[in-house]
């Protein structure tokens, strides 16, 4: 509506100095016109450079998450981006299997960041401020303008299980072409049944302690059990790497 309004003034004002003869109607309309003009550039510029009208809004969305590397592996894959950390890419998937994997947006807007929890999932918690119109008033004022929505900052927490093992795209590369080797495949093989044996134990001992554990505690319980062991196991790997 602004744009309108400034570009309307421009031409009444136009209009006012060339096509009406009478000198005081044409000096008060284009006054009238100028200072119409005059302030809505003044109030364009000021939503521009001082978001006049505005304010921010913060929102917080959380969602589920899985590794991108789409195997029984715990894996937090990442793309390092520059020295500091800040920068870095975080890669995964929104489905249990999915060909093109997610990752975190990588601008001077966004930081991405790891926390390690105690829950058997990952989970993806973003926070966003963006501008926001003050009332219907700023908005239909500054319609057309693109400010709405845009975006001041944004906090990507990635939250894994302690049982994942962080690691960079090239790293885990390295670790399925490790793991196709013959040698690695018979490991694997004796890995898998230790790993049966591990997660047995674990519901073994946590029926122990509460003999009236539901179906989906004791699934809880089977799957951080799981996940334990083949982070050690990948943590083995790349041990074996070195």
């Amino acid at each position: 509506m602004i744009i309108i309004i400034m570009f309307g003034a421009a031409i009444a004002m136009f209009a006012s100095i060339m096509f009406i003869e009478h000198r005081t109607s044409r000096i008060i309309l284009t006054t009238v016109c100028g200072l119409l003009f005059a302030g809505a550039t003044l109030v364009m510029t000021l939503n521009y450079s001082q978001h006049f009208g505005m304010h921010q809004v913060t929102t917080t969305t959380r969602k589920t998450i899985y590794s991108a590397s789409n195997s029984a592996m715990p894996l937090a894959l990442y793309q390092p981006v520059g020295t500091s950390g800040r920068d870095d890419v975080y890669i995964y998937n929104v489905q249990t299997r999915q060909k093109t994997p997610n990752h975190t947006q990588a601008n001077e807007f966004t930081t991405s960041k790891i926390k390690w929890t105690n829950r058997a999932t990952p989970e993806l918690v973003t926070t966003e401020t963006r501008w926001r119109y003050n009332n219907r008033f700023f908005a239909a004022l500054y319609r057309w303008s693109g400010m709405d929505g845009t975006l001041v900052k944004r906090t990507n927490t990635l939250e894994y299980p302690r049982t994942y093992v962080k690691l960079t795209v090239k790293q885990a590369d390295q670790l399925k072409k490790q793991a196709q080797t013959p040698a690695a495949k018979q490991a694997q093989a004796v890995a898998r049944q230790q790993g049966k044996t591990a997660v047995a134990s674990a519901v073994q001992a946590a029926l122990a302690k509460n003999p009236h554990l539901s179906a989906q505690q004791i699934q809880q319980v089977s799957q951080r059990a799981e996940q334990r062991f083949q982070g050690q196991l990948v943590r083995q790997m790349l041990k074996n790497q070195q």
